[in-house]
């Protein structure tokens, strides 16, 4: 059995259409939408509506977690467009839809996919053909294996589209229980796994992951979220931890067999 997995796709459909080649099956594991691109800031939804020098502040700002004076930019520039008459959630919809259409249109059959922080859950079920599962808190057999699936993100300061509270996502993790791979967007709360080397920060990963990790010991733990982790693996209670990559980067899937 061979399963490729993905993870923060960010756009790139000509590689997403030929992630799946020799595999049985494909693993997503989320944030489909880009809004903007940390390494290119002349690809997004944000360039797209602001241009790229104030995509060059925005991308300055937060990496230096200047949060505030990223969100006064953010007002400022969301407010100029409000003054045009143009709702700002109808703009960014239709580019999300737009990004939505061609991305599930690349995946293969089967496909398995989960939500990441950046996703709009409400808008999947109208973009996700027959040959694509949608899970999240959920579980499902591939290839003799149990597969369990949690989606999203933990809040933050960055306040993207689908982040819920601690409570909330450590029920998801537990409704999905013991498995063989247990896939989530976000790391399990391991120092190493969530620091991000190049925007120099730590993102949130979820203690209740590291806890099921720990008591329940899936063979694996697959993840993405963190693009440039200070260690792309670890070994916690013989469950493998694995960052899956950046896909949008890289363009290349994990690959899983046995």
């Amino acid at each position: 059995m061979r399963v490729h997995v993905v993870s923060d796709v960010h756009g790139n459909s000509r590689d997403l259409a030929a992630a799946g080649a020799g595999a049985d099956a494909l693993v997503c594991l989320g944030d489909l939408v880009l809004f903007l691109d940390y390494a290119d800031h002349s690809r997004g939804i944000f360039p797209d509506l602001f241009g790229v020098a104030n995509a060059d502040a925005l991308v300055e700002l937060r990496t230096a977690r200047r949060f505030e004076e990223a969100r006064a930019l953010g007002r400022k520039l969301w407010g100029e467009l409000d003054r045009t008459g143009v709702s700002r959630e109808s703009v960014i919809e239709g580019a999300v839809r737009r990004q939505y259409a061609e991305l599930f249109d690349a995946f293969p059959t089967p496909t398995y996919a989960t939500y990441g922080n950046v996703d709009i859950p409400r808008l999947w079920p109208e973009y996700a053909g027959p040959g694509t599962t949608v899970l999240d808190g959920q579980r499902v057999e591939i290839g003799g294996r149990v597969f369990g699936f949690v989606g999203g993100g933990l809040t933050t300061p960055m306040r993207t589209p689908y982040e819920i509270s601690d409570e909330e996502y450590a029920a998801k993790i537990e409704a999905v229980g013991e498995v063989d791979v247990l896939c989530t967007h976000i790391p399990p709360d391991v120092p190493e796994l969530c620091y991000d080397t190049v925007a120099r920060r730590f993102e949130r990963g979820s203690a209740a992951l590291l806890h099921a990790i720990r008591t329940t010991r899936p063979r694996y733990s697959l993840f993405g979220h963190v693009h440039q982790p200070l260690v792309r693996r670890a070994r916690i209670e013989g469950t493998e931890c694995v960052n899956v990559g950046h896909f949008n980067a890289t363009g290349t899937p994990y690959v899983l067999e046995w």
